[in-house]
């Protein structure tokens, strides 16, 4: 299951790069094919207390995969995340569509982002007035916007220091880096089952002069964890994130359908 995914903060606007077809040699491989499923997540504030709900739909149509990623927040707040993306030999994304509003988001925005075109747009709000910003860029081939988890729950350990490039919009168009290492491992319980999970930390490389004087103002991004489980079918246990850019830590994990009784 994947979530998505999730968000780091301001950064380098990025330098006009050039969008053309994809090395599949720069992207991560494809070891376990990802596959239909609706999977449902909690989400809390780092002291624990459930601040909202989760809804994963995933589709598979041959080597596309379509994931929506909605969350909706108890105070009215919607996050709502749409990746396509392919699985032909390496993970490549397709398109991004990302939607946030309400009180949870300091920059309420929608984002979506083309990547056969180059076109990415950004609709926001400043001082109540809809702002639009459309441009063409050469993005990275091996973006990741959403596939931060699917990647994870294939990766080979092999491949760490894991980097991943992260078009963010704050609301400002900026390219990040995410930069992935082990931090070990968790143990955690289903049942009577004792299981372990793979801790992944991730920390956001802002580059250039940004990065150097982010945490000195206070804006360096705060480290994110996601935990895998570590078997011979791993999955998305949990993970520790910022959902924007200077938002708080949000922790979202797989959750249960209760039952009345």
């Amino acid at each position: 299951m994947r979530i998505l995914r999730r968000s780091a903060s301001a950064a380098l606007l990025v330098a006009a790069l050039s969008s053309g077809p994809l090395p599949a040699a720069q992207n991560s491989p494809v070891r376990h094919s990802p596959g239909t499923l609706h999977g449902f997540l909690a989400l809390r504030s780092m002291d624990g207390a459930v601040i909202g709900d989760g809804d994963l739909a995933q589709t598979v149509a041959g080597d596309r995969v379509t994931a929506r990623t909605t969350f909706r927040f108890h105070d009215g707040s919607l996050n709502d995340e749409t990746t396509v993306f392919s699985v032909r030999g390496a993970y490549r994304l397709i398109s991004y569509h990302l939607v946030q509003r309400g009180a949870m988001f300091e920059h309420p925005l929608t984002l979506d982002v083309d990547m056969a075109t180059g076109k990415v747009a950004v609709h926001s709000l400043e001082e109540g007035k809809e702002k639009v910003d459309e441009k063409t860029m050469k993005l990275p081939p091996d973006l990741g916007n959403g596939l931060l988890i699917p990647l994870l729950q294939d990766l080979d350990a092999k491949q760490l220091p894991l980097t991943v490039p992260l078009l963010v919009a704050t609301p400002g168009l900026r390219v990040v880096k995410l930069v992935v290492t082990s931090a070990g491992s968790a143990q955690f319980q289903t049942g009577r089952i004792q299981r372990t999970a793979t801790d992944y930390l991730v920390k956001t490389d802002i580059g250039g002069l940004a990065g150097v004087v982010a945490p000195i103002v206070g804006k360096q991004p705060p480290d994110a964890h996601v935990w895998i489980l570590a078997d011979a079918v791993p999955v998305f246990i949990k993970s520790e994130a910022p959902l924007s850019a200077g938002g708080p830590l949000v922790r979202a994990e797989l959750t249960s359908p209760q039952w009345p009784r």
